[in-house]
């Protein structure tokens, strides 16, 4: 259930979201006749063999385990597609190219359990774990950025997971600078500083006559010489 990972480390664990990404709509093709499937989030089918049809993706994993379809591969997961995204991302250090938000739980399903389905499975695979290095080392140099003046930061076509894990870390970054930079923190400090001055600075020291014949310093707390009224007393002796 949503909530019950590490709050301090994503809102979401990667099997949350992967269950959430179920929902996207893929195409597959039946090889069975079935009647339409009623379901709570909407009516799919009726299936025909070898009709494409547009069912999601929680369901068409379902009937491929079945061995009751093939699941088309969508058409960003082509090898020249990817080829083409990976090549723009080396060359726009400062944007991210526009991508299905679940492309990395998509991808990892469909590597699960319809390999046999994708066309040059291991170089379609390879492409996008270089697409997915290339995207994270940008959002780390992105945060490198930040700093007690940034109030808000603004990722365009991140995906899901990127923004599973990158959320939680700039929620509390923003919080620690807008607590450091509040007027509150700022007076606290600034009383801070003025009594470590006070400490510091105690100005020239004062002697004060003590009633025993004695001069006490104020600072140290330490007896010193004997008073002049108790050297008269000795030289009267």
């Amino acid at each position: 259930m949503a909530g019950q990972s590490d709050p301090h480390l994503s809102i979401f664990s990667p099997s949350e979201v992967e269950f959430v990404a179920e929902d996207e709509i893929v195409e597959i093709v039946p090889n069975i006749r079935m009647d339409a499937l009623n379901m709570i989030c909407g009516d799919f089918g009726p299936f025909f063999p070898q009709i494409p049809t547009k069912v999601p993706l929680w369901l068409a994993v379902a009937l491929k385990k079945r061995s009751k379809c093939t699941i088309r591969t969508p058409d960003w997961m082509t090898v020249d597609r990817l080829t083409q995204v990976l090549e723009a991302e080396r060359e726009s250090p400062r944007e991210f190219q526009p991508l299905p938000f679940h492309y990395i739980e998509i991808s990892k399903l469909l590597f699960d359990h319809a390999r046999d389905d994708i066309s040059d499975a291991y170089l379609v695979r390879s492409l996008i774990e270089d697409i997915r290095d290339v995207r994270f080392h940008k959002v780390e140099t992105g945060l490198e950025t930040i700093s007690g003046r940034t109030h808000a930061v603004k990722l365009k076509n991140l995906s899901a997971m990127e923004v599973n894990i990158v959320r939680p870390f700039m929620v509390r970054t923003l919080q620690a600078f807008y607590k450091h930079d509040s007027a509150q923190m700022i007076q606290q400090a600034d009383n801070i500083g003025s009594r470590a001055t006070l400490v510091t600075d105690r100005g020239p020291r004062v002697s004060f006559p003590c009633s025993y014949g004695f001069n006490l310093l104020a600072d140290s707390r330490r007896l010193l010489s004997p008073s002049k009224c108790e050297s008269k007393m000795l030289r009267t002796k």
